[in-house]
């Protein structure tokens, strides 16, 4: 296939053509944005200069918490000015690289989200042997195939988008940079590389998603040989992880496991997985675990009273 590309410069259509929802959407996702940012720092910074650290499950949480400030940075900080903006402009290599973004971030966000998974199903199925299984140096290197394996998908995404011939229409009818409303812009057919994302980012959401079901499935089940302590505690760490699953492979899995078609409300969906999952999880795991919530209170107290000391 020959590639004849005469744009240079794509066109958000946004999010509303409205300038009074354009203004309060200013307003209420730039308070995401904010809390995003200040809730996912505040969660590395616990982590980081606390004990926490040691523990293979906030080793993840950490690195969870800086994938998503990385991830809602790709598209929230363009969207919010957009907003406002009377172009929605963007350059084609920043296009393409807003895409690798996405995608790259996204990726790791969803095998981190697995890894945390499996790490619940060895602390509660395998306690004796957690902390062997679970060791530094394995998480380390989970660590690095997760960012290894969202490095491949992104660059396959990349790929298969960069090739395309774009000559003629330039508005994306979208807020960011994603695969399916560029196959719509692309002059040549785009049926078998429609396919390809399909089943390249389809297969990653809905297989981590039927993969985290079956973990939490069995832990769960093996929740009933437990104490009642345990229980409590087990579905209490439990149930935040479900919840962040649940609000961001909903909406994932709905985009990506479906062929090269668009709908209106894709850029009101995708918001759920760009926006509002990032700003949600710290408000979540600090919310509904009690070890975070104290270890905070004992840092900043701690941290307060020896700034009122030295005065």
């Amino acid at each position: 296939m020959e590639k004849t590309n005469n744009v240079t410069v794509f066109i958000f259509w946004g999010l509303s053509q409205n300038p009074v929802v354009e203004e309060v959407c200013f307003v209420v996702f730039s308070f995401f944005y904010t809390i995003t940012l200040l809730g996912n720092l505040l969660i590395i910074l616990t982590v980081c200069l606390s004990h926490l650290f040691k523990c293979p499950m906030y080793f993840f949480l950490n690195n969870l918490s800086f994938v998503d400030i990385c991830y809602s940075s790709i598209t929230a900080p363009k969207m919010i000015v957009d907003l406002l903006a009377t172009s929605k402009r963007i350059s084609y290599v920043g296009c393409m690289l807003q895409l690798f973004g996405v995608h790259f971030f996204g990726c790791v966000e969803i095998f981190t989200l697995v890894l945390m998974a499996y790490d619940r199903y060895v602390a509660i199925c395998k306690p004796l042997h957690y902390m062997t299984i679970m060791d530094r140096e394995r998480c380390s290197k989970l660590l690095l195939g997760i960012w290894s394996g969202g490095l491949i998908h992104s660059v396959l995404q990349l790929t298969s988008v960069i090739q395309l011939p774009f000559c003629g229409p330039n508005v994306i009818d979208h807020y960011f940079c994603d695969v399916h409303p560029l196959l719509k812009l692309a002059c040549t057919d785009t049926y078998v590389i429609g396919i390809v994302d399909t089943s390249n980012s389809g297969t990653i959401a809905l297989g981590s998603f039927v993969i985290l079901l079956i973990s939490y499935t069995v832990i769960l089940v093996s929740l009933r040989k437990q104490s009642a302590e345990g229980r409590r505690k087990a579905l209490s760490t439990c149930g935040s992880h479900i919840a962040v699953v649940i609000i961001f492979f909903g909406p994932c899995t709905f985009m990506y496991m479906r062929p090269d078609t668009t709908f209106s409300g894709d850029k009101m969906v995708a918001l759920f997985y760009t926006i509002i999952a990032p700003m949600l999880n710290p408000l979540i795991y600090t919310l509904r675990n009690s070890e975070v919530k104290n270890t905070m209170k004992k840092m900043w107290c701690k941290k307060i009273l020896k700034e009122s000391t030295l005065k």
